[in-house]
């Protein structure tokens, strides 16, 4: 099969579009804001101007859904979107996440009250220069507060027009039919990759049920992009078909390929690698 020509501008659109809730379409191949902050999602980066121009650049390539989260930096992500994008081009979702706080590089413990889930979305829309977050998801069910109260404080935020959908995050089929009881929920972030598909059943869900699933560590953080990994061999011989194509590109381009609900959500820091990333969505896979 013939690909693109190398010199070819890459773009998101290429990717596909999937209707979050029914009425929030985004192309699906998306971009994270993790890694725009420092190592273990703690502090400034080291370049803001370069994260500035990475999110600026990630539009202009035909991104529309940006994923990020009050718990990056903290806070830090969030600024960086509502300085560089701002007024935001049409049809740009920006999808954040509470109820997680950071203590630390990689320290993290979950809160799910009420009184603080509510705070956060204010601080959120702050930040993001926004009147109403289109997705915003719970980072984490916190074990220590009934789902009820924390899903109530985002429900009481919907129905005063600041939040549009509802999502959840490293989740299972029962406690995503728990909490539509509740609110209803339009899409999920657990991990999942080539390399890791312990989550496959939730996928499978997913695609049933028309929830989109966001996947993170799309390439296990890299691992899976190294020549001793378990599937390196997998992506060995997907690149027989595709001798363009880099392994990152390959393992998007397997995500995107595996089920019409997956919406992957690569980061990174560098102009570079998010053109790379962007280029997986012309890849066509066969079955």
């Amino acid at each position: 099969m013939t690909e693109p020509a190398a010199t070819t501008i890459p773009n998101a659109a290429l990717s596909g579009t999937f209707s979050i809730g029914g009425n929030l379409p985004v192309h699906r191949l998306g971009y994270g804001t993790m890694r725009l902050v420092g190592e273990g999602a703690w502090g400034e980066p080291a370049d803001p101007e370069g994260a500035k121009r990475v999110l600026r650049r990630a539009v202009e390539l035909g991104v529309t859904l940006i994923d990020t989260a009050d718990a990056y930096g903290p806070e830090i992500a969030e600024r960086l979107i509502g300085e560089a994008l701002t007024p935001y081009p049409p049809g740009v979702v920006i999808a954040t996440k509470g109820g997680v706080t950071r203590q630390g590089p990689a320290k993290t413990e979950y809160v799910g009250r009420a009184g603080y889930l509510i705070q956060c979305v204010e601080m959120s829309l702050r930040r993001l220069k926004l009147e109403r977050i289109e997705l915003y998801q719970l980072h984490r069910i916190d074990p220590r507060t009934p789902l009820e109260e924390s899903l109530g404080a985002l429900r009481k935020m919907q129905e005063q027009g600041k939040i549009r959908h509802i999502g959840l995050s490293e989740v299972t089929p029962a406690e995503i039919e728990a909490a539509e009881k509740i609110v209803p929920i339009v899409t999920i972030q657990n991990r999942y990759s080539l390399a890791d598909r312990r989550h496959e059943e939730m996928l499978n869900y997913c695609e049933r049920r028309g929830i989109g699933f966001m996947p993170w560590y799309p390439y296990a953080g890299g691992k899976l992009l190294k020549p001793d990994h378990p599937e390196a061999n997998t992506l060995r011989r997907l690149a027989a078909g595709h001798p363009s194509a880099t392994p990152a590109q390959l393992a998007l381009a397997w995500l995107l390929n595996r089920s019409p609900v997956m919406l992957p959500i690569p980061g990174t820091s560098r102009v570079a690698h998010l053109e790379e990333n962007i280029g997986a969505a012309a890849l066509r896979l066969e079955p």
